[in-house]
């Protein structure tokens, strides 16, 4: 999914990173890779605090809008905004105007486009479950081959037995929940202890 992810904002970063001036060429991939990261990142700090729901209902938002204008309030895309902004300034020397507005631009669309592609059952490239999967040590390699929210094979990618995590005798949305988010908290208590993280991984699809 990562890699998806990194070609998916390379594909719609055109003119807001690779034709941009502000950005020096040979610091394009790493501009990249540093928006994928806070995509990928921001996601799963939602998930690992509860947040499954939100994820769900953002990507539930098929009405986002062609150049994603309609996604600059919510507040998963205004975090991930604001993580790649300081990026930008930091990692890459970008004025913070400049940076905001590069960030402002791209990640909108990158969650537009990524809303669509999860969204549509002819689009292999991505799915709620795998996307999900990726961000919570699920089977982020398995495809259902179809969009929307299959819960049932989200259940199914995070079982692994049973789901009834708080042990009433049925499976609920809040199973899910605490199943997805502790997954994602898994996650990232071992990128905390050097068990590597999203940006090692991205690093290998920079070319």
């Amino acid at each position: 999914m990562l890699e998806n992810l990194f070609n998916l904002i390379k594909e719609e970063g055109t003119e807001s990173v690779i034709n941009n001036p502000v950005v020096p060429n040979e610091q394009n991939d790493a501009v990249v890779a540093d928006a994928t990261h806070s995509v990928a990142d921001g996601l799963q700090n939602v998930l690992a605090g509860g947040g499954l729901t939100n994820i769900l209902s953002l990507f539930g938002n098929q009405n986002a809008g062609g150049n994603g204008g309609g996604l600059l309030d919510n507040p998963i895309v205004k975090s991930i905004i604001g993580s790649f902004t300081n990026k930008l300034t930091n990692n890459h020397g970008i004025e913070s105007n400049q940076a905001n507005g590069i960030a402002n631009s791209l990640i909108p669309n990158v969650i537009s486009s990524l809303i669509n592609k999860t969204n549509d059952p002819n689009n292999s490239s991505f799915d709620i479950n795998s996307l999900i999967g990726s961000l919570t040590g699920g089977a982020n390699n398995a495809q259902t081959g179809g969009g929307g929210f299959d819960l049932g094979g989200l259940v199914s990618k995070f079982a692994g037995g049973g789901l009834d995590t708080d042990g009433d005798g049925q499976v609920e949305l809040s199973d899910i929940i605490s199943k997805v988010t502790g997954g994602a908290q898994q996650q990232q208590q071992q990128r905390q202890e050097g068990g590597g993280g999203f940006m090692d991984m991205i690093k290998g699809f920079m070319k």
